[in-house]
């Protein structure tokens, strides 16, 4: 019998070929993939990111948590599309245009996908139109900006002014994060939301998310 125990702790403790492994064993013996997910793997995820924010872990745990997480639900995910199971929502993620910073975004992509949401990872160095063609033809239903620098900033700006201009900024959450970038910054640009980090990030899109059904 698989112990599921386990497969919490090895989320937790980044050890992704026991996450795996414990993955695959569940499955084998017909434990629903949805319920690894939101009984098991979120939670440990949930707990990963309580620790970031109480500094008992630092970004490098926080990654070995993702990536133990990314290894089981590369088992979990074909079944859970096979079986038509819904996803927590589909949310568009990216570095935004002139910044080629990847690390920050790639944590909260991790964390997302951790949360159990679809994630459609745009990269670096993102263009406003790339972001409309993530809304318009993949359904996004949330758009997390990133910048590191302070000179990309207004690209977050621009980026939600061509949302509008394409006539799609009301069909989506707009959430802003990034070390120059703070909660007036935001709210001066007309985002929906501020995360200060990945788990903050996750925790408001659950909750904008909520607030938009």
């Amino acid at each position: 019998m698989a112990d599921l125990e386990k497969l919490y702790t090895a989320v937790l403790e980044g050890d992704a070929k026991t996450s795996a492994a414990i993955t695959k064993q569940a499955l084998d013996e017909g434990v629903e993939p949805l319920t690894l997910v939101t009984d098991t793997m979120v939670p440990a995820m949930d707990e990963a990111g309580r620790r970031f924010e109480a500094e008992e872990y630092f970004v490098p745990e926080l990654l070995l948590a993702a990536r133990a997480m990314k290894a089981a639900m590369a088992l979990i995910r074909p079944l859970l599309v096979a079986s038509g199971a819904k996803s927590a929502g589909r949310v568009a993620v990216g570095t935004v245009k002139g910044d080629l910073h990847d690390i920050g975004k790639n944590l909260v992509a991790s964390m997302l996908e951790g949360g159990g949401f679809d994630v459609l990872d745009l990269g670096a160095d993102v263009s406003p139109e790339k972001f409309i063609e993530a809304v318009k033809e993949k359904g996004a239903q949330v758009v997390c900006l990133s910048a590191l620098l302070t000179v990309t900033m207004p690209a977050m700006k621009t980026t939600i002014e061509a949302l509008k201009k394409a006539g799609v900024r009301e069909s989506v959450k707009v959430l802003v994060g990034g070390a120059p970038v703070t909660a007036q910054y935001a709210n001066e640009i007309g985002a929906d939301g501020y995360g200060e980090n990945a788990n903050s990030a996750v925790a408001l899109t659950r909750k904008l998310l909520a607030e938009g059904n």
